[in-house]
């Protein structure tokens, strides 16, 4: 089962695609954070929605909002992603073990080896104010991000 709006979001650290270690609890008090899982870099629904978030970047990383997107990849891999495609926001590797933030949150698909398309967005408390569940190939609509965090402000 997902995590569901209203609980307090797992915590975790993660390596992003520079080697840096993000804490989504450092964000508590300071900003809301957008926690995005996707299935694998360099596979067209996932470019597609996480270009998406490059050309919209002002809309989700500023002063208020951060976004961690989260793969199954490695950190290298994701670095030659973000390198590609010109994304500058986290992009953090569950890699090993393997899937454990996804687990956490209740969107890994053991049978597949991977995180399913869910996305929280998590307020400056650290509680889970919205989420979306979608499937492996159905992109998710960046402007349901915009009205769940404009209902933060």
């Amino acid at each position: 089962m997902p995590v569901e709006p209203g609980t307090v979001a797992p915590d975790f650290t993660l390596g992003n695609q520079h080697g840096q270690k993000i804490t989504l609890s450092d964000y508590r008090g300071s900003k809301n954070v957008v926690v995005m899982f996707y299935p694998f870099a360099f596979t067209g629904v996932c470019t597609g929605e996480l270009c998406e978030l490059r050309d919209q970047y002002v809309d989700f990383v500023n002063d208020d909002t951060e976004v961690l997107s989260i793969s199954c990849d490695p950190s290298p891999t994701l670095k030659v992603f973000a390198e590609r495609e010109g994304f500058t926001h986290h992009l953090l590797a569950d890699f090993w073990p393997h899937g454990k933030v996804a687990q956490d949150y209740g969107v890994f698909l053991d049978e597949k080896g991977f995180a399913t398309r869910g996305t929280f967005i998590i307020d400056k408390q650290g509680v889970v104010r919205w989420a979306v569940v979608n499937g492996p190939g159905e992109a998710r609509d960046t402007a349901a991000y915009r009205e769940a965090l404009a209902a933060l402000a």
